[in-house]
């Protein structure tokens, strides 16, 4: 089955020249006149290299149809993360390679879908949006209130994000797992 390389999304998997990728990223783009391109990330799932490729919004490739378990994290030990099937309470373990950028939104219960290829493990499916407390936060700065402010924060997993101005220490923000971006402060 071909998909449109402009409909190509982060966690699709492709055949190009015999091998397996998964896409790491596609952003489409525009250049002033010039027809627009998908700019697409793909990772080899044999040897783990990445490639940086451009396609034309209408050219095609070759989609591996992959199917999907809806599992339980349960913990991490060292660069192994062990994980449960919902359906038959089975435990397996993936590797960080596997894991890849998802590593920090993983939570002990946090119920995310995985991506299977031939009973391979290809990729995971993070919730669109995760709600984490503001560990540190810089200070915030008065005046200049024109245009909307924003300033460093941590959150609770490590990650180092920018939040407007009245987010604090204590305060829970939403964010959103594919970008790693602020996307609203939430009550708890």
């Amino acid at each position: 089955m071909n998909i449109s390389a402009n409909d190509l999304r982060k966690g699709d998997a492709v055949l190009m020249g015999g091998q397996l990728y998964v896409c790491h990223k596609a952003e489409r783009r525009v250049m002033g006149r010039k027809s627009a391109f998908v700019q697409i990330i793909l990772k080899n799932i044999q040897d783990g290299t990445q490639k940086d490729m451009k396609f034309g919004s209408a050219d095609t490739l070759e989609r591996v149809d992959l199917f999907e378990k809806t599992v339980q994290f349960l913990y991490q030990e060292g660069d192994t993360y062990n994980f449960m099937d919902n359906s038959n309470y089975e435990q397996f373990e993936l590797g960080k390679d596997v894991i890849s950028d998802a590593a920090p939104f993983l939570r002990d219960g946090l119920e995310i879908r995985i991506l299977f290829y031939e009973q391979m493990a290809i990729s995971l499916r993070l919730p669109t949006s995760m709600d984490f407390e503001v560990v540190e936060a810089d200070p915030t700065i008065k005046g200049a209130t024109a245009s909307a402010q924003y300033k460093n924060a941590k959150i609770e997993n490590g990650l180092d994000i920018k939040v407007p101005s009245f987010v604090g220490v204590g305060d829970h923000v939403r964010i959103n797992t594919e970008t790693h971006e602020y996307m609203e402060r939430v009550k708890k």
